[in-house]
C-alpha cells in the first residue's frame, strides 16, 4: 500500500492533497507546519502506519529549507519520492533535481491532477524499493559496499563508453536512483556525450571540493533514465589536477551512496585504473574482433593477474563481432586463455545510438546487441551466479 505524508500549513494546499490521496490505496499523515525540522530523522521518527513511500511539501515552505531536507531524506530514505509545490523555474528545477526532489508540482494544482503527480510519485517509490531485492546488492549498499563495476580495455575504439553507459542505464532499470556511471577517461571521455549530457560540473569540482554526503550529489548529473554520471573533465589539462588518492577516495564514497558505480575506464592501465581495480567488484573487459585488441587484452589481463588486481567477477565481452573478420571466436579464446562470455555483432544501432546520445536500451529498440545488452544486465543479478555456477554459458547474439 502506498503512504503518503504532507509537510504544510496551508489549509487549501491541505484539502486539495487529502482528496488526491483519497482514492489512492495507503493512507496520509499530515504535519500542520510551515517549517521542516532540522533533521530528516525527527520526522520519520513521527510516522506510524504503512512504510512512507511519498513526501508531500506545501507552497508555503522556505525554498531553502525544502532543498537541505530533501537532500537528507535522500540519504536516509532513498526510495522515497519527494514532491514539492513550487512555481518551477529552470533554476529551482536543476537544484530540485539535484537535492532528490522527484516532483515539482505548481501551487494551486487541483486535486485530479495532483492525484496523478502522487500515483506515479507512488509507483516510483515502488520501483525503487524493488531494487532493494537485488538482496547482495542491497546488503553490500547497506555495509558502505555498492558494487563497483569496471568497463575496460587496453586498446580503445572498441566500444568500451557504449558498453558502459548502457550498463548503467540497464541497471537504471531495476535499481532506479542507485545507479552512477563515472567517467575515467580523465582526457577525452565521452560518458556525457554518450547519453546527451551538458554537464555543469565534473569529475574536477568532486576531486577538489569536498566530498561529504551532501555534497557529493552536486557534483553528479542526472539522467532521464533514472541514473546519474559524474562526467570527465571538459579540458583535457583538467586531468592532471585528479590525483590517484583522489579517485580511490571518491569510489569509496560513491559505493557508500549507490547500489551500482559503473566506471568508464580510460584505455592502457594507467595508475588511475589501477587505482578502480583495487575496489571493483566486478571487471568487464571488451575487445574487437582484431588481433591487435585480442592481443592486447590478453597481456592486460597477465599483467593485472600478476598484480592480484583481477576482479573476482570477470565479464568478456567480443564487441562488433563479424564473422568475415578472419578470426573465429574459439581463436580469440585460444587467445586470451579465457572463454569469451558475451558476443555482440557489429551493429547500425550502436553508432547511431551513440551520435544521437541515446543508448540503445534508453531507446528501446530491437536488435541483436540491444538483446545481448540486456542479456549482460541479467549477469549482474546475484540469481545469475547461483544459476551458472557450475558451467560456463557464452552467448552469441547474431
Amino acid at each position: 500500500m502506498s503512504r503518503f505524508a504532507l509537510v504544510t500549513a496551508d489549509a487549501d494546499f491541505e484539502h486539495r492533497t487529502r482528496l488526491a490521496t483519497a482514492s489512492l490505496a495507503g493512507s496520509l499523515q499530515a504535519f500542520q507546519a510551515d517549517y521542516l525540522p532540522a533533521e530528516a530523522a525527527d520526522l520519520v521518527r513521527q510516522l506510524v502506519g504503512e512504510p512512507l513511500e511519498v513526501l508531500v511539501l506545501g507552497p508555503d515552505l522556505r525554498t531553502d529549507d525544502v532543498l537541505r531536507f530533501a537532500a537528507a531524506l535522500d540519504v536516509v530514505m532513498p526510495h522515497v519520492s519527494t514532491v514539492y509545490a513550487a512555481q518551477a523555474t529552470p533554476d529551482l528545477a536543476l537544484s530540485a533535481m539535484r537535492a532528490g526532489v522527484r516532483d515539482l508540482v505548481t501551487p494551486d494544482i487541483d486535486s485530479k491532477l495532483l492525484r496523478d503527480h502522487l500515483e506515479d510519485a507512488a509507483q516510483a517509490a515502488a520501483t525503487r524499493a524493488a531494487g532493494s531485492l537485488f538482496s547482495e546488492g542491497a546488503s553490500a549498499l547497506e555495509q558502505g559496499q555498492g558494487r563497483v563495476i569496471a568497463v575496460m580495455s587496453p586498446k580503445g575504439g572498441v566500444g568500451k563508453t557504449t558498453l558502459a553507459t548502457n550498463i548503467a542505464v540497464g541497471l537504471g532499470r531495476i535499481a532506479p536512483m542507485s545507479v552512477v556511471v563515472v567517467d575515467l577517461d580523465l582526457q577525452f571521455g565521452d560518458v556525457a556525450s554518450g547519453l546527451g549530457l551538458t554537464p555543469e560540473r565534473t569529475i574536477v569540482d568532486a576531486a577538489t571540493g569536498p566530498q561529504d554526503v551532501l555534497s557529493l550529489k552536486t557534483y553528479l548529473t542526472s539522467h532521464p533514465a533514472g541514473i546519474y554520471a559524474l562526467c570527465a573533465p571538459r579540458n583535457p589539462a583538467d586531468a592532471d589536477r585528479i590525483s590517484v588518492p583522489v579517485v580511490a577516495e571518491l569510489i569509496k564514497h560513491l559505493t557508500t551512496q549507490f547500489q551500482f558505480v559503473v566506471i568508464d575506464t580510460s584505455p592502457g592501465l594507467g595508475e588511475h585504473v589501477l587505482a578502480v581495480l583495487e575496489q571493483a567488484t566486478d571487471g568487464v573487459w571488451v575487445c574487437g574482433m582484431d588481433i591487435p585488441s585480442v592481443r592486447g587484452l590478453k597481456t592486460g589481463l597477465e599483467v593485472l593477474d600478476e598484480l592480484h588486481l583481477l576482479p573476482e567477477k570477470r565479464i568478456v565481452v567480443l564487441n562488433m563481432a563479424d564473422r568475415k573478420a578472419g578470426i573465429s571466436v574459439k581463436d580469440v579464446e585460444a587467445t586470451l586463455g579465457v572463454p569469451v562470455d558475451l558476443v555482440l555483432p557489429r551493429s547500425r544501432a550502436l553508432p547511431l545510438s551513440t551520435n544521437r546520445g541515446i543508448p540503445v536500451l534508453q531507446d528501446g529498440l530491437r536488435d541483436p546487441v540491444a538483446k545481448g545488452l540486456r542479456s549482460l544486465i541479467e549477469r549482474f543479478k546475484p540469481q545469475w551466479d547461483k544459476n551458472h555456477r557450475q558451467t560456463h554459458r557464452r552467448e552469441v547474439f547474431q
